[in-house]
């Protein structure tokens, strides 16, 4: 845990709490939480400082289990609108390949501000696109998760299939073998931190079957078990992708990732919407995770996620928002609710409830990240939280306070805090221009969309 030799906090009368035995709140120290203050009673811990949050509902930090950062450069791209994932893929990567150093950093800044905005306390990434000038992009997302005091787990993606031998993406944006492997050794030497309090660590992310080589999953596997890291990939996304796989490896997907070593308790997939009940309790048995991004599925209408015959078969779901140009949002607690609606409309009132969600985009987004420190509001966890008002016209009139944060959409968090430090004031990010951020977010988007 981190120390920071501050007095303890006691984050006191909450308007609700997604916690037991905490109705009169918790109390932080050195970036963790010490105690939880039941009712009709006050802190233990001496010489405490108060925050009174009687007008905020209090949750753990939101987890965001998947995203493409730099994908909010291009949000609402005209060329990529109502189009499934393979071609959607096609009418963007020529765009993503003219990626700069300074586009980057304002696209992956962006989506960070607005994940910790929607009470986003740990988030990973999924960068696997490397054009020339551009290689060393995890180090430019390192240093701006550290300028915004954001936990983060990014992966070091990767794509060495391109057109010519097969794949879907274009020469232009993939990589050699050797160079992916010696960056990723490179990057986890340098930036992966261990225990519990990391802020930064890494894992390997091969991008999906159809943009890696079987040579490179099998060789990032036994990297990342080298190293003792994680890994993460797109899986079972569409049924396209179930047809290539079908097609150029004999097998479907799942068989496919465990042909290459990948079916273990180190890997969480994105997606996981195309197994079948067979595969799904493979899946439990490795202890394999997956993350379910509601938005992108069904902005790209690429199924539903099995989410409750996942978790019945045992195994352990996170929510992610995926790629800002195909959710078109970086909005973690909007995720949450579409999350719901979306698992209510398919497995009934009686088996999905707003606990189930958020419970999906805390605890279970901490399996997703391999952690066990953060997640839940208990005594020994990372003091990372996020508090939400109602004070806007969409709750008024509501009596339960933490439904009503996801049924009736809350979006913006007041306050968050990440390891006993706030992070997010009064909706706002100390130190962060968000309108010089937008302008010039927004300039560095158009112009990589439309060059010359």
């Amino acid at each position: 845990m981190t120390n920071d030799k501050k007095p303890a906090l006691w984050i006191k009368d909450p308007l609700g709490i997604f916690a037991e035995a905490a109705e009169r709140g918790i109390v932080v120290k050195d970036g963790g939480i010490v105690e939880l203050v039941p009712a009709g009673r006050g802190p233990g811990t001496p010489d405490v400082n108060t925050f009174d949050a009687g007008a905020h509902v209090v949750l753990p930090g939101l987890i965001n289990t998947h995203h493409h950062f730099y994908q909010t450069l291009t949000r609402a791209v005209p060329a990529a609108l109502d189009r499934e994932l393979f071609p959607w893929l096609t009418a963007l990567y020529p765009i993503w390949a003219r990626l700069t150093p300074e586009a980057l950093d304002l696209g992956m800044t962006l989506a960070m501000a607005e994940l910790m905005l929607s009470g986003c306390t740990t988030t990973t990434d999924h960068h696997y696109v490397f054009p020339p000038g551009v290689e060393d992009g995890i180090d430019i997302e390192v240093a701006a998760a550290r300028r915004l005091g954001l936990r983060v787990l990014l992966t070091r993606g990767s794509m060495n299939l391109s057109q010519r031998d097969g794949g879907l993406p274009p020469d232009s944006v993939v990589q050699d073998e050797d160079t992916i492997l010696a960056d990723s050794e490179r990057v986890v030497a340098r930036y992966h931190e261990r225990g519990d309090g990391a802020m930064v660590q890494i894992a390997l992310a091969p991008c999906s079957p159809f943009s890696v080589t079987t040579s490179l999953m099998r060789a990032t596997a036994a990297l990342a078990g080298r190293l003792d890291v994680r890994l993460h990939t797109h899986l079972a996304e569409t049924e396209d992708e179930n047809r290539f796989c079908q097609e150029l490896y004999k097998c479907r997907p799942l068989d496919y990732l465990e042909d290459c070593g990948w079916l273990n308790d180190r890997t969480w997939l994105a997606h996981g919407i195309h197994f079948n009940d067979a595969e799904i309790k493979r899946l439990a048995d490795a202890g394999t995770t997956v993350s379910h991004c509601p938005h992108s599925n069904q902005t790209l209408a690429s199924g539903t996620c099995p989410v409750c015959a996942m978790e019945e078969a045992g195994m352990r779901i996170g929510l992610g928002v995926d790629g800002s140009a195909s959710n078109d949002a970086s909005n973690l607690m909007q995720e949450v609710r579409a999350a719901f609606l979306l698992q209510r409309s398919r497995y009934g009132v009686t088996k999905v409830s707003h606990k189930d969600a958020l419970r999906w985009a805390t605890k279970g987004s901490a399996a997703c990240t391999g952690r066990d420190d953060i997640g839940e509001i208990a005594v020994g966890k990372m003091a990372d939280l996020a508090l939400f008002k109602l004070d806007e016209l969409r709750f008024s009139g509501a009596g339960d306070p933490l439904a009503a944060l996801v049924l009736c959409g809350a979006h913006k968090a007041d306050r968050v805090m990440v390891g006993g430090r706030w992070v997010v004031e009064d909706g706002a990010i100390p130190g962060l221009d968000i309108a010089d951020l937008i302008r010039r977010h927004g300039s560095a988007a158009r112009t990589l969309q439309s060059p010359g």
